[in-house]
């Protein structure tokens, strides 16, 4: 089980009382005035984790305060915990890829990396999982200790796969990708994506919820573990609204 352990690891989570107001902003900036990460948004790993962490850090690069993305041999996400209704929310950000990773291939194991990666976590009843993937994911939280979520939608940029490719993680099916950009002819440059967060989940997991459940966190990362790779990637302007 140390897979499934190793891909569903997130922080504990902070199961808040649903906000009412419209103008709530339910991500806080990944900057802090002083040009630090800022809380909530924090730095999460394995279980355990002895190999590097994928390194984070705010810089101004073309005129924007970005979070810089940059992973060697590592692992590691930056997670803002929250609850929040997935039905009606929008998630936007900028982003931009100066280095792929070299051998990546999401349909393997051994090669499944992302130079970066949004992602959505969503708290999908465990009832609603097939028998196998509710066995193996109370095995997983009795081995955490941690409150894993039962749905992660990551948008990806990816080295090979096509723009609008939807794939389910190598290791586990509780993690799903949609592929929004594609190969290295758009690197060095910003691209900016919007995408309705519950539309997406319906997309990937609606075989296993007709609807869309709580949202109870938001991450971004990369990761080049599986492939003892590079890369630098880089996010600004990641928000939440309905």
């Amino acid at each position: 089980m140390r897979f499934l352990a190793r891909r569903w690891c997130v922080p504990a989570l902070l199961l808040a009382a649903l906000p009412t107001h419209a103008d709530v902003v339910w991500l806080q900036p990944l900057a802090s005035p002083s040009g630090t990460l800022a809380a909530p948004w924090h730095i999460a790993g394995l279980p355990h984790q002895t190999k590097p962490y994928t390194r984070f850090a705010v810089e101004q690069i073309d005129g924007r305060r970005a979070v810089r993305i940059e992973s060697e041999s590592a692992y590691g996400n930056l997670v803002h915990p929250l609850r929040v209704d997935g039905t009606a929310m929008t998630l936007s950000w900028q982003w931009r890829v100066d280095e792929l990773v070299a051998e990546s291939d999401l349909h393997d194991k051994n090669g499944d990396d992302t130079a970066v990666k949004v992602c959505v976590l969503f708290d999908l009843p465990i009832e609603q999982l097939s028998f196998v993937d509710r066995q193996a994911l109370r095995v997983v939280r009795a081995a955490t200790h941690e409150p894993l979520p039962a749905a992660t939608v990551c948008y990806v940029w990816d080295r090979l796969l096509p723009a609008g490719t939807a794939i389910a993680n190598a290791f586990t099916r509780r993690i799903r990708y949609l592929v929004l950009r594609s190969g290295a002819a758009d690197l060095h440059h910003w691209h900016e994506e919007r995408r309705d967060i519950g539309a997406d989940f319906l997309r990937l997991f609606g075989n296993e919820s007709p609807q869309v459940p709580p949202v109870v966190g938001v991450a971004i990362g990369a990761d080049t573990d599986n492939t003892h790779g590079r890369s630098l990637a880089h996010v600004a302007e990641l928000v939440l609204a309905p």
